[in-house]
């Protein structure tokens, strides 16, 4: 049976404030997190034929704490950790909590769990995809996509990281100052992974998330008041603001995917605009400059232009250029050559792809050729135009942007064949995509 999309994306919200209630009340992330995924897959199959509870997030809670209590008392190495909460309790409260104690509380420990995951114990990749996978709640195949490696491979490195996290008796706490510091970087990374897959999902037939990019913003915000003179986290949440800000005009009445350039500028949501804005003008002058600030003026400065043409697209070439000397990422210099064709034309772009051609954590990836495509539609290279589109569609999982890029190509194939100018040459004249 399938389960109701307004099911899925309840589990999904309330799936790591369970988790924290439950790693909180007995200190074992691991065994807290397998509780809470049994708790799920009983909710995703109880709640479509028997209707929601009256307090869903109770009933998560009750199922899981019970779960928890099965899978401690069936190993014996975690005997002694079931006694001592046992003998905190009073013996009416030992089995299950009512759905209105205190363990059901309207406490969010999603930001403590968000630290607990981006321990620096862990490798960085490794914290990230542990996070994305609990607080997320992205699939494994998800995380994959987003780092650019096997589904397997990023199986096996979640794993690990749950066994580190289980052997290493870490509790459940808001760390101290000089501990938050240490992984500060990786719940920014985090933070900016759940927001991307929400803003543009790699796969399904929906562009958008709309439930991650909004829980992503929340953190983010919650980070910002817990942290405000981090200017790199108020950068963070000036991207996330600045770009989202665009969702509305980002797809059709049918759900198809609009370009940059043919969005309805009057869609976008100004006060986000305002907000972002604000942020980012603030923390730019405190320092040190970080990425996320740089890619929020970025985002500002298309935010602010009233179309394509009239962006200034000399300087966030300049801003690309900071960022890719911030960051070592084929992604950044794929955007820098995106920018270097709208300011010194679609050949010089195409020269600075063609220099991404051997990178291998592009390889199968759709942006590269259909980045490589607009440029060349740019320059009237309808053919190759067409070719690079469908090799983008043919590798994107998405099926707005897999449907878009296939049109692009229909839409240059169905055009007449230009008219070469005199001489024989193709004409270099540029258009707008």
């Amino acid at each position: 049976m399938a389960t109701d999309p307004r099911v899925e994306d309840l589990l999904r919200e309330l799936a790591p404030q369970v988790l924290g209630v439950l790693a909180r009340r007995f200190g074992d992330f691991a065994t807290a997190e397998d509780a809470v995924q049994e708790a799920l897959l009983a909710a995703a199959t109880q709640w479509p034929v028997d209707g929601l509870p009256a307090n869903p997030r109770g009933w998560l809670i009750q199922v899981g704490y019970r779960r928890m209590i099965e899978l401690i008392r069936g190993e014996q190495a975690r005997r002694r950790r079931e006694d001592l909460v046992a003998r905190r309790d009073p013996d009416d409260q030992r089995y299950a909590p009512a759905a209105d104690d205190e363990l059901t509380a309207e406490r969010d420990d999603t930001l403590v769990l968000l630290f607990l995951c981006c321990h620096p114990a862990l490798a960085p990749t490794s914290a990230v995809a542990l996070t994305l996978r609990a607080v997320g709640g992205l699939s494994t195949a998800e995380i994959a996509r987003a780092f650019l490696v096997p589904e397997a491979t990023m199986a096996q490195r979640i794993s690990r990281a749950k066994q580190r996290i289980r052997a290493s008796g870490l509790s459940f706490r808001m760390p101290e100052p000089e501990e938050r510091s240490e992984r500060l970087a990786a719940v920014r990374q985090v933070l900016y992974l759940v927001f991307t897959e929400g803003h543009t999902s790699t796969t399904g037939p929906d562009l958008r998330r709309i439930d991650l990019a909004a829980e992503a913003i929340r953190l983010t915000r919650a980070l910002h008041a817990l942290l405000p003179d981090d200017s790199e986290s108020a950068g963070l949440l000036a991207l996330m603001l600045l770009t989202e800000a665009r969702g509305p005009a980002r797809t059709g009445p049918s759900g198809e995917l609009i370009s940059l350039a043919d969005q309805d500028r009057s869609r976008w949501d100004a006060t986000a605009i305002a907000e972002g804005v604000a942020l980012v003008t603030r923390a730019l002058p405190r320092g040190p400059v970080g990425p996320y600030q740089v890619q929020a003026a970025i985002a500002a400065l298309h935010d602010e232009a009233t179309s394509t043409e009239q962006t200034d697209w000399p300087q966030i070439l300049a801003l690309y250029e900071v960022l890719e000397r911030l960051v070592c990422s084929p992604v950044v210099a794929l955007n820098r050559a995106v920018a270097t064709a709208m300011v010194h034309g679609p050949a010089a772009g195409l020269a600075a792809l063609d220099a991404l051609a051997d990178d291998p954590r592009l390889a199968g990836h759709h942006r590269l050729p259909a980045a490589r495509a607009h440029l060349h539609e740019m320059a009237g290279h309808r053919e190759q135009a067409i070719v690079d589109y469908r090799a983008a569609a043919a590798r994107t999982s998405s099926l707005p942007e897999q449907r878009y890029l296939t049109m692009r190509a229909a839409r240059l194939a169905a055009e007449p064949a230009p008219v070469a100018p005199r001489g024989g040459r193709e004409s270099s004249t540029t258009s707008a995509p």
